[in-house]
């Protein structure tokens, strides 16, 4: 990079709307000077989960504003911005358009380079913002409708170890959420439950612990999750406050172990690199639990561990400006061609991984 870029990002791939502007400099180093983030919490509680159109149309109405506010929280005007890069896919298919219709539009007024950017790529890319990560590290992205382990080898070389088959572990803690009665989003929800739960009294499977490799498979688990409470309600007339709390300490003890399973056999695929470095990003990185059994995985393998700031962990669009200005050295840029696409793969020399998550097909 020959100087400093100024990008405003644009995130529209779920329910979040997003904009912000990194700055990166000549050294590599980036500042986030502004990051706005309009939930939709309150328009989909009532469905127990995410409307597509619903979504799609929040974005068509927020996205200006998000801009509007990314550039006041920064104290810039438009001129001041060098580029803008926005989530191109995957993701659900009416929000992806919303965010590129409106990335194009500023394109198309201020005669400015624009970049399409994979979501997942942003989160794998995250560590370099926040913490200079030097290639490669070992990347575990789990969010709520993607999980995988990838080898993050550069900016655009991505290499697949592993993922869900079926539904992520974001999606599962939601559906979990909605068995128990809990409120949405179910992440924080079943989180905060399993705090006061005994994870000890019922035992939940650990999917494809039985099977080499780093795919994972969380149905099964809520299936058991389901039956559990079910049998309680029949012998009980009902679910009590402990019930609940014991069943999401059992749920996400569960998923504790599969991932720090699966990451050990992650760390395998690890080249003996001088220094090792292991990264989390993606909305369930948030989990306190989940977290911590990472960072001692990481010291198991005597490898550094990041993840991110709870903010960047999160949909957001402060590391899709970060994933473009990675890019920028080794592509041209997209410009009014740009396409959206519902799923869009990593690792491209492999074949997509099975099952649908909230964001399409993993990929």
């Amino acid at each position: 990079m020959s100087g400093t870029l100024t990008i405003l990002g644009l995130e529209s791939s779920c329910d979040d709307t997003a904009a912000a502007v990194v700055r990166v400099h000549a050294d590599g180093s980036a500042e986030v000077l502004s990051s706005v983030v309009l939930g939709q919490n309150d328009l989909h509680a009532s469905f127990g989960g995410v409307v597509p159109e619903i979504a799609a149309r929040a974005h068509a109405e927020q996205l200006d504003h998000a801009v509007e506010q990314a550039l006041t929280q920064g104290d810039l005007a438009m001129t001041a911005v060098d580029a803008f890069a926005v989530t191109a896919g995957p993701g659900l298919i009416g929000g992806v358009v919303s965010g590129v219709m409106c990335a194009k539009g500023l394109a198309a007024g201020t005669g400015k380079p624009l970049y399409g950017v994979n979501h997942l790529a942003g989160h794998a890319l995250t560590p370099r913002l926040t913490d200079q990560v030097p290639y490669p590290y070992l990347m575990l992205l789990v969010s709520g409708g993607h999980c995988q382990f990838l080898m993050v080898h550069s900016a655009d070389r991505f290499e697949r170890l592993g993922g869900t088959i079926d539904d992520a572990p974001g999606e599962a803690f939601d559906k979990i959420a909605r068995l128990l009665g809990l409120p949405q989003p179910g992440g924080p929800s079943v989180e905060k439950a399993a705090l006061t739960g005994d994870n000890s009294r019922f035992v939940f499977p650990r999917p494809l612990l039985d099977r080499q490799g780093c795919d994972l498979s969380f149905s099964g688990l809520k299936t058991a999750v389901l039956r559990t409470r079910d049998a309680l309600i029949t012998d009980n007339g009902g679910l009590s406050g402990t019930d609940q709390a014991d069943i999401a300490a059992g749920f996400q003890a569960a998923v504790v172990d599969v991932l720090a399973q699966k990451s050990r056999r992650a760390f395998a695929a690890y080249p003996q690199e001088a220094t090792r470095t292991f990264c989390v990003a993606g909305g369930v990185a948030a989990n306190g639990a989940i977290r911590a059994a990472l960072e001692g995985i990481a010291q198991e393998f005597s490898a550094g561990f990041v993840a991110p700031p709870l903010a960047l962990c999160t949909d957001n669009a402060a590391m899709i400006a970060y994933a473009a200005a990675e890019q920028m050295a080794g592509r041209a840029p997209d410009g009014l061609t740009l396409s959206a696409r519902p799923r869009w793969p990593l690792d491209t020399s492999q074949p997509a991984m099975l099952g649908s998550g909230k964001k399409g097909a993993k990929a």
